[in-house]
Order: structure tokens, then C-alpha cells, then sequence
């Protein structure tokens, strides 16, 4: 049984008025271009994470210790790893090796060409996000021993460590440069060229716990998601003309008999190509949204409990899901098996609308 990432309450009911949301779009119903894979992790997902280059290999990181690689054409398990404890993120280094970490404090590193892995080294506490930045070549680990720490893969050893103020629950590269989202609402922008001082130092327009952090393809900003179900559209250049334009809305929330309740935002993934983002809240909910418009261009079915993870394939014709209970209530019954789903989205889900 896993245990709680966080100790706040989720999913809790509270009385809203009628929420202020960005333009609607059509709400597009189950379609037969959705599958699940096979074999999915035997606890919850923590992450998925596409291929570089690939619309095929999908790296999934999960709390039964394992790192699983698919192959979602032939939609089976081409191979897996395991850590000593659950497994809090993965990433694709390139199409042949990949980087974990968890709950074991270890980052490792696996061949898929040798079906052999190595460990590279260590945080103080648990790994919360592994990342990839091909500009700078470096593996980033974010850790919640409020560090974060830079990996050479061409060794693989340690680059350096940074100190963060707090807790380190998300962080998101963006070009050159690295956001950092820790506890107490705090935002870090850094260069990953010159890490000798931070960049920026912000506070999350957010009121509550930053639960995602991810940058646009553009490179001109962010969006952050936190428990309380909110989005907010952040722009990186700290000119005042430009800070006017960000801003923040609420979503997955459902209002029944006059009670609205609200569920974290766990997840958000970029298309590539359109600069438009999904959003997957503990409502079981994925929304797609042209942040630039700030309109939702649709929501797709409801899955069966909440999301976990999201990411979109390189160039934009897949999506993958993963539909995973995060423990947001304590008297849960009846939980639904963790799965992950492919989605191939088309245009008119992913497009800003002219």
C-alpha cells in the first residue's frame, strides 16, 4: 500500500459561485481511437514519459518499484526494471538508456541495447522528478532534501547540487533554462549554462500547493497546476508589459446539487507542435486547453479514477493517460486498476481554434 505523497486534504467539498472559466468548447464523447496497454504497473503510476524522437516506446515509472518500457504499437511490455522502493519519475535520455528515481533515493541509469542498469548516485531523500535537457546534455533530479542536482551523461556522475528553498514536488525544462516548483508556493527559474545564482525567484499565483509545473514548446513560459483546481499561465520574461498578460483559471470541478467539488490538477503536457496543453485532474478528467486563447478546445471521456500523468508522443499524434488513485480520500472502495491509455488525438482536439 502506497503512502501519502502529501498531507493535505484532497478532493474536499467546498461552496463556490459559478466558477469563471475560459471559453468552452465542444465536449468530445469516447472515441474508438483509444486503447488500453497491456500489462500495466501493479501500483500507481507516477509517471509516463514518450521517447525523444519516437511516437512508439513509452518509459512508465510506477509505486510497485518498477520502470517499464512499452511498445504502444505492438502494445506489449519490451522490458523492465526495478529500484528498491516505489518509483516517483522517469525520463528518456535518448532512445536507448534511460533515467529513474524514487523512494530509494537513488538515480539510475538502464541500457536498453545490455538489459543492464547502473546506479549514477544519490539525493538525502526521495527523488521526486527526473528530467532530460538536450540543449545543456544534462539528467536533472529534483529532490525533496530541497536539492536540485545536475548528472553528466556522457559519464554518468554528478554535475552539481543546488540548493532550493524547500521541498522540490516539480520542475519543468524550458530551453536553457529549468522551473523549479518546491513547497510553500515558491517558483525558481535558473540557467542551466551559469547555476551560480537563481534567475528568478517567484511566488505561485496560486493559493494553494503547486502540484505540476511544465514550459511551453515556445519557450516563453510556464504553466503550474495546484490541489486546488487551478491552472495558471505564466510568462518568463519579468518585463511588467508582459507580466500583464498571465492569468489563472479554475477547472476540474464538478458541481452537483450546489456543491462544487474540487480536485488537484496532477498533470500537464505540452503538444509539441500547437502549443496547446492537456490538463488531468483527480476528477478523472483530461481537458485540452489553447493556453494563447484561453480556451478549453475540449475534454475527453471520463476514466475510471484519477490522473496521474500525462504526455504527449514528439509530434503530437499521440497521447498517453495514466488513470491511477492517488489516495486523494481515505474511505475509498471499489478502486479501479491503475491503466494507462493511448489516445491518438487529431487536430480538432489539439489545435487553437482560427
Amino acid at each position: 500500500m502506497r503512502t501519502k505523497l502529501f498531507t493535505f486534504v484532497l478532493g474536499k467539498r467546498v461552496i463556490f459561485s459559478k466558477p469563471k472559466m475560459p471559453e468552452i468548447a465542444i465536449e468530445m464523447g469516447e472515441t474508438p481511437n483509444e486503447f488500453q496497454l497491456k500489462n500495466p504497473p501493479n501500483d500507481g503510476i507516477s509517471s509516463v514519459k514518450f521517447g525523444p524522437n519516437s511516437s512508439q516506446f513509452l518509459l512508465v515509472s510506477s509505486w510497485d518499484s518498477t520502470v517499464r518500457l512499452y511498445d504502444i504499437v505492438a502494445n506489449n511490455k519490451r522490458m523492465e526494471y526495478f529500484h528498491s522502493a516505489p518509483v516517483l519519475d522517469c525520463c528518456f535520455h535518448d532512445a536507448v538508456h534511460s533515467y529513474s528515481g524514487g523512494l530509494d533515493n537513488t538515480l539510475k541509469m538502464f541500457d536498453f541495447n545490455t538489459n543492464s542498469g547502473t546506479t549514477v548516485g544519490t539525493h538525502e531523500a526521495p527523488i521526486k522528478c527526473v528530467e532530460y535537457c538536450p540543449e545543456v546534455n544534462v539528467v536533472i533530479t529534483g529532490s525533496w532534501d530541497s536539492t536540485v542536482k545536475l548528472w553528466d551523461p556522457r559519464t554518468p556522475c554528478a554535475a552539481g547540487s543546488f540548493s532550493q528553498p524547500d521541498k522540490v514536488y516539480t520542475l519543468s525544462v524550458c530551453g536553457d533554462r529549468l522551473v523549479v516548483g518546491t513547497a510553500g508556493r515558491r517558483i525558481l527559474v535558473w540557467d542551466l549554462r551559469n547555476m551560480g545564482y537563481v534567475q528568478q525567484r517567484r511566488e505561485s499565483s496560486l493559493k494553494y500547493q503547486t502540484r505540476c509545473i511544465r514550459c511551453f514548446p515556445n519557450k516563453n513560459g510556464y504553466v503550474l497546476s495546484s490541489i486546488e483546481g487551478r491552472v495558471a499561465v505564466e510568462y518568463l520574461d519579468p518585463s511588467p508589459e508582459v507580466q500583464k498578460k498571465k492569468y489563472a483559471f479554475k477547472c476540474h470541478r464538478i458541481k452537483e446539487n450546489g456543491v462544487e467539488m474540487i480536485y488537484p490538477v496532477n498533470a500537464i503536457a505540452f503538444h509539441a507542435q500547437h502549443n496547446t496543453f492537456a490538463s488531468g485532474g483527480s476528477d478523472g478528467y483530461v481537458n485540452i486547453w489553447d493556453g494563447f486563447n484561453k480556451k478549453r478546445l475540449c475534454q475527453f471521456h471520463r476514466y475510471p479514477t484519477s490522473i496521474a500523468s500525462l504526455m504527449f508522443s514528439h509530434d503530437g499524434s499521440v497521447l498517453a493517460i495514466a488513470s491511477s488513485y492517488m489516495h486523494e480520500t481515505d474511505d475509498a472502495v471499489d478502486i479501479p486498476q491503475d491503466s494507462i491509455y493511448i489516445r491518438n488525438v487529431s487536430d480538432q482536439e489539439t489545435k487553437p481554434k482560427a
